[in-house]
């Protein structure tokens, strides 16, 4: 991946280079027309103000060239900024689908275990209720089972002691 600031530097560094490029024509061209107003200081005005308004053309040139790098290297500086923007943006997204596929997976994950959690209380529930539905009938058929056996032993007693009752009653009368 391309770091976005080496580009930038780089840009910067080629923009730099273009006007140190042009600077150094300027200052040889100013230079050149130095020399040669130092060698022809004799040449007629003319001659003079000629070298003048070339010289301060190749600057204005030069002045242009900057210029014209400067804009050159800002776009390329605002559009590695667009690159690098849109890829956070890209990432921030890819981020936020992932992060919304493991809360998805996770929900999924969880009610089938609340689901499997809600069956298995279910079951004991049921095999609870059913021993216990057992145990209250073995319960209840014990009592019924204890209470034909004391009605059954009160009823013998009864008939034992009316028999003795009637024993003595006919033992006393006779």
């Amino acid at each position: 991946m391309v770091n976005p600031r080496e580009q930038v530097k780089k840009r910067s560094a080629e923009a730099e280079e273009v006007v140190t490029e042009s600077l150094e024509a300027v200052h040889e061209q100013v230079e050149e027309a130095r020399k040669e107003a130092e060698e022809q200081v004799m040449r007629p005005l003319d001659e003079v103000l000629g070298q003048a308004e070339r010289a301060y053309a190749a600057y204005i040139e030069a002045q242009r060239q900057v210029s014209s790098a400067y804009r050159v290297n800002e776009q390329q500086i605002a559009k590695a900024y667009r690159r690098a923007e849109q890829q956070a943006k890209n990432n921030c997204d890819d981020k936020i689908k992932q992060a919304l596929k493991i809360r998805e997976e996770s929900m999924a994950q969880a009610l089938k275990a609340r689901d499997e959690a809600i069956a298995q209380a279910e079951r004991g529930y049921k095999k609870i209720k059913e021993q216990a539905e057992r145990a209250c009938e073995a319960s209840i058929e014990e009592a019924w089972k204890k209470r034909e056996e004391s009605v059954e032993q009160a009823w013998q007693l009864r008939e034992e002691t009316i028999d003795q009752a009637w024993n003595i009653y006919a033992k006393l009368s006779r």
